[in-house]
């Protein structure tokens, strides 16, 4: 079994090694420049779009709805845990490489979104899919096809076996064991195991949660989204806020440790090449898990927007990258080196929390609660998120199929009820695994299909004079 484990753990690290990171970097560079730079030129239209919702176009949810169920499934544990991860191994210069990779990544996000407007597909019944399956078939040609399923099966992988299931509710269980029950003083034994009644409460009633909304599909995932996704970014953006706002002298400061340590002029990070390699290489792969550019899977939730504009559509979406990346992840990291919690022997979760301990002038008690319910929020929307994205994956390579998509989604909630209690790392790396392989075949298509992003955006921009 060890064996196994360390084989899987060597296979995770070639995956999300250097080559797949570059391969994503590069593919947002080259994306950059077939677009002309327009995630920076047309941040304001992004933005007017993003508030602006149209009502008339093909599609099942507002643009504002796709985007918030992408949200639900990027804003998660990793713009806390991940960061703080990213800093302590690779230095505050990480958050800088973090930066980078979200600005290429927005220009990935644009094009993937917009080609799943593009390519989608209304269902005889009216139920609208669409995702990178659907861009490599009817983009690249049915010969593809096979590129697309190999897409789909990673991506249910993706979602049943790990990050929308058990690493979600497992972080979730944990976060209230530890503010509720760090000692397990109120315990109870299950499965040959002895586990906090905290952790057994919690995760019965996230499960009832999670039924009451996956049950009704993307409707009701997106009605639920429109809702929690702004309230638990306002909750956190406030509560960094009042950290930053509170230490607003040091934050000059902290920038210019950001960017000295990025490119190895602090005595601290030794000055050397190797010190510049694992900042880019922690900063740039914490972006790209945290916004999932690349990944393909928001073009899965884009697809069912209320628009026949594809253009638009990649406009509103790229902003899922600005809000994930460039402002949560970017308070996170400064709340993290302004209080300096990085460097003093901490790890993941304990580094945050111990910035909030520290920066926020409440007792800590009411410091951890607050990243507790904060930590509680994104890793439930993270799991509805990626339920919608593994369902449509398993609905293109099964077909509409409602009797065997109803199967799937109660499989989910079973994976969801029995995450708590899953404690084998092996299932975890499967699942980071298929994670990044399913940016083999989507980006693949990018490149194949820039130059269809590239004329849309151009024929897009030649008939609105007025933008």
């Amino acid at each position: 079994m060890e064996m196994m484990t360390k084989i899987i753990k060597n296979i995770d690290s070639w995956v999300w090694g250097l080559p797949l990171i570059l391969l994503i970097l590069l593919c947002g560079i080259w994306l950059t420049f077939r677009i002309r730079g327009l995630q920076i030129r047309r941040i304001g239209l992004a933005l007017k779009f993003m508030v602006n919702n149209e009502e008339e176009g093909e599609g099942e949810v507002t643009s504002f709805g796709a985007l918030c169920t992408a949200l639900s499934a990027t804003i998660g544990t990793g713009n806390i845990v991940g960061v703080a991860t990213a800093v302590v191994a690779g230095g505050p210069g990480a958050l800088f490489w973090m930066w980078i990779a979200a600005l290429f990544g927005t220009a990935t996000k644009y094009a993937e979104c917009l080609l799943a407007i593009k390519y989608r597909v209304v269902e005889a019944d009216g139920h609208v899919v669409g995702g990178p399956f659907y861009y490599i078939e009817n983009g690249m040609g049915r010969k593809f096809r096979w590129l697309g399923q190999i897409f789909a099966f990673f991506g249910v992988g993706v979602g049943l076996l790990g990050i929308g299931t058990f690493t979600q509710i497992n972080g979730i269980t944990g976060a209230v064991k530890g503010f509720f029950d760090p000692e397990t003083a109120c315990s109870v034994h299950l499965f040959s195991n002895t586990y906090s009644w905290s952790v057994v409460i919690s995760g019965l009633i996230l499960t009832v949660c999670v039924a009451l909304v996956i049950i009704g599909g993307i409707k009701r995932i997106s009605s639920v989204a429109q809702v929690v996704v702004p309230f638990m970014a306002l909750v956190y953006v406030v509560t960094v806020l009042i950290i930053l706002l509170t230490h607003l002298g040091e934050i000059p400061a902290a920038l210019a440790t950001i960017v000295q340590s990025a490119f190895g002029l602090r005595a601290a990070a030794g000055g050397t090449l190797g010190a510049i390699l694992v900042a880019m290489q922690k900063g740039i792969a914490r972006g790209i898990f945290s916004n999932e550019a690349g990944l393909g899977s928001a073009p899965i939730a884009a697809a069912t927007a209320k628009t026949d504009e594809p253009v638009a559509q990649g406009l509103v979406s790229m902003m899922g990258t600005v809000i994930d990346t460039l402002i949560i992840c970017t308070m996170t990291g400064l709340s993290i080196i302004i209080t300096d919690t990085w460097n003093i022997g901490l790890d993941g979760v304990d580094v945050t929390t111990r910035a909030f301990q520290i920066g926020l002038p409440f007792p800590e008690r009411v410091s951890s609660f607050l990243l507790m319910l904060c930590l509680v929020f994104f890793a439930f929307t993270t799991i509805l998120g990626w339920n919608y994205y593994s369902e449509k994956c398993l609905e293109y390579l099964v077909g509409n199929r409602p009797g065997v998509l109803k199967c799937y989604r109660w499989l989910y909630i079973l994976a969801v009820l029995i995450g708590p209690f899953m404690t084998v790392s092996a299932v975890w790396t499967i699942a980071d695994i298929f994670n990044g392989l399913m940016a083999l075949p989507n980006l693949i298509a990018l490149v194949a299909l820039s130059g269809v992003v590239a004329a849309e955006t151009k024929q897009y921009f030649a008939k609105q004079k007025n933008f």
